[in-house]
């Protein structure tokens, strides 16, 4: 896993792109999102590119664990870790990944509905 010049996450993750970091380690940034659904409204990605969840390999997997560890971490600091809140990863188009880089959407502050699609 390496960076791309064209993937704005990668950009993100290198510091080329300003975001409003709430959190980082190693392995992963979290950033607010520019067009929040929820009032919180973060991405936790790799600091890796890792175009979806259909380019994971088995190698991987140290990495994802630190994305939902950071998805926690983030709802914590946030401070909607005990009235709950929601991880949402989309994988391709039907299911609206709108930037080929994984990402893990830490969605609170307010009732989920269900079914969420």
């Amino acid at each position: 896993m390496t960076g791309r010049s064209d993937c704005i996450f990668c950009r993100i993750a290198a510091g080329a792109i300003p975001a409003t970091i709430v959190r980082e380690d190693e392995h992963t940034i979290a950033f607010r999102d520019l067009d929040p659904k929820a009032p919180l409204h973060v991405l936790v990605i790799p600091r890796g590119h890792i175009a979806s969840i259909n380019d994971i390999v088995d190698d991987d997997g140290p990495v994802l664990g630190a994305l939902l560890l950071a998805a926690r971490d983030v709802a914590r600091s946030e401070g909607v870790a005990e009235a709950g809140y929601r991880l949402v990863v989309n994988t391709g188009a039907a299911a609206h990944q709108t930037v080929p880089h994984v990402h893990v959407h830490v969605l609170g502050g307010r009732d989920m509905s269900w079914p969420p699609g």
